[in-house]
């Protein structure tokens, strides 16, 4: 990108507080046409405060904000579209009972006679629109709440692309590629590069550092709500990324692990679940921490619910033994619903019954109620065990919570008290964490538990993952990221359109090996 290239937004002394604690301390921040501006910091750092000014969801204290050169105000969200700003949010904001073509064109629907919506053509538009930016896979009719994480991550993207007023001078992406893994994560790329070059400025904020390295063409970096750092990626490295986000060295990311894997805790035989997966079969044992990769589609998620009773099987089983926690009762098999010779949990409450817990991939929906506190969060498993007749023993919880609020490092420290929607995503996922382990499980099954976390806390999720491990539960990690999926682990599983390709020992195989296994390219 050249020097000389207009300069389409320029914010300068940029404060914000929320009654007397103020989270951004006057940022200062350049960013030109066609240019990809890359925004890393730690959870809390401020970049999410500073994401929602850009999108006119909050308004700033103090400073102010240029377009073109041109000083504006954004009093809405509205302002901002009418702007060319557009952003595509970390948390989903789909309508889930809505279809995808619904979703893209809301207020934009093609009419015919009398002002009736012509519905094939806008299935046909909105197909157009999803094949236009390398995501065609995704049927339009399809309701927005059935697809995956990822495919719904997708589809925001294309969301943002659709307007009355054009294309935007100004894309904000904050962790778009967070679930997306293979050759959905390329054409996100290919289609970034496509509006780099007709001179879309991109705000591009991950914790994805090797994206940041080759996708950006200038990095800032913000901490405790200042731009402590601004570079580019020819004088920079991961390293350095870290050191000026946490002020310190990285150390070291992953634990050595030196797996002891012991009895058997989770055996699963012959799942199948039509259109999603099938004949699975895989054991989870003692002391070992077990990867599952696949890409979108692959039909990892809907298997880890299943597994734990949060949707149906066609046929299979699933079995759980060992005795739980201290406390806890004793699990032999699967006690749900039998079809013949199936062993299924018909619910969660059965499989948690049996010692197990699941951390889903989107906590905001299906991990915490962010209408409750962090403390009301994290109890909310185990409020059968924390009453007295119809009375919540309070004490109990909050000795439990506190002690989970301890262990975890959830900041803030007297963060029981506060909404859990007011943390940061790092200390939300810590909390659901915390949630799970309040149950005793023996059987941990996590869904993209770093996504959108900051490689500090990730660091810590890690280190308490071995922890886990060693103390003899089973793990069982579900992630699109690579290096994560055989840094973390002992083994690793694959799945391709809903089978399992392929088990492979985490210290012998590399990241190609991996991918092409999910992708169906071995030799």
């Amino acid at each position: 990108m050249s020097s000389t290239a207009r300069t389409a937004l320029e914010i300068r002394g940029v404060r914000k507080a929320y009654g007397s604690t103020e989270v951004l301390h006057g940022v200062d921040l350049t960013g030109r046409a066609g240019e990809v501006l890359a925004v890393v910091g730690a959870n809390g750092a401020g970049k999410s405060t500073l994401i929602k000014i850009l999108a006119g969801a909050e308004r700033m204290s103090a400073g102010e904000l240029r377009l073109d050169g041109e000083r504006v105000e954004l009093r809405s969200p509205h302002d901002a579209h009418a702007h060319g700003i557009r952003t595509v949010h970390q948390e989903l904001t789909l309508v889930p009972e809505l279809s995808v073509t619904e979703n893209l064109l809301m207020g934009h629907f093609p009419r015919r006679f009398g002002g009736l919506i012509d519905w094939r053509a806008a299935h046909a538009r909105a197909r157009e629109l999803l094949e236009s930016i390398g995501y065609g896979a995704i049927d339009p009719r399809t309701r927005a709440g059935r697809l995956t994480v990822a495919r719904q991550q997708m589809v925001e993207i294309a969301k943002a692309l659709v307007s009355e007023g054009g294309e935007p001078r100004i894309l904000v992406l904050d962790e778009p590629s967070a679930v997306l893994a293979g050759g959905d994560l390329e054409a996100l790329f290919a289609l970034i590069r496509r509006l780099q070059r007709r001179g879309v400025l991109i705000v591009y904020v991950s914790h994805r550092l090797a994206e940041v390295t080759e996708l950006a063409t200038s990095i800032v970096v913000i901490k405790d709500g200042r731009i402590v750092a601004e570079t580019v990626p020819e004088r920079t490295d991961e390293n350095e990324l870290i050191r000026l986000m946490a002020g310190r060295g990285p150390g070291r990311l992953y634990p050595a692990r030196r797996p002891d894997a012991g009895e058997p805790l989770l055996t699963v035989s012959g799942l199948h679940r039509p259109g999603e997966f099938r004949d699975i079969s895989f054991t989870l044992r003692a002391g070992e921490i077990t990867g599952l990769f696949g890409l979108v589609g692959s039909g990892r998620s809907e298997l880890a619910r299943c597994v734990f009773g949060a949707e149906p099987a066609h046929a299979g089983s699933v079995t759980a033994s060992g005795s739980m926690s201290e406390g806890g009762p004793t699990a032999t098999s699967g006690s749900g619903a039998t079809s013949g010779n199936t062993q299924l949990f018909r619910s969660p409450r059965e499989a948690i019954a049996a010692g197990l817990a699941l951390v889903t991939e989107d906590r905001k929906r299906t991990g915490l109620v962010l209408g409750l506190t962090t403390a009301e969060n994290i109890g909310l498993t185990t409020l059968r065990t924390t009453t007295r007749g119809p009375l919540l023993d309070t004490g109990r919880r909050r000795r439990e919570v506190t002690a989970m609020v301890e262990r975890l490092d959830i900041r803030p420290a007297h963060c029981a008290k506060l909404p859990v929607r007011t943390l940061s995503g790092g200390n939300q996922q810590k909390a659901v964490l915390a949630k799970w382990l309040l149950t005793g499980p023996r059987v941990l099954l996590l869904d993209e538990p770093t996504r959108g976390v900051d490689m500090a806390t990730r660091a810590e999720i890690y280190r308490m993952l071995d922890e886990l491990a060693r103390a003899g539960m089973a793990v069982l990690l579900i992630s699109s990221d690579l290096t994560e999926v055989l840094g973390a682990t002992d083994r690793v599983l694959v799945m391709r359109e809903g089978r399992l390709t392929a088990e492979l020992p985490s210290d012998r195989t590399t990241e190609d090996t991996v991918l092409a296994h999910a992708i169906g390219h071995t030799a």
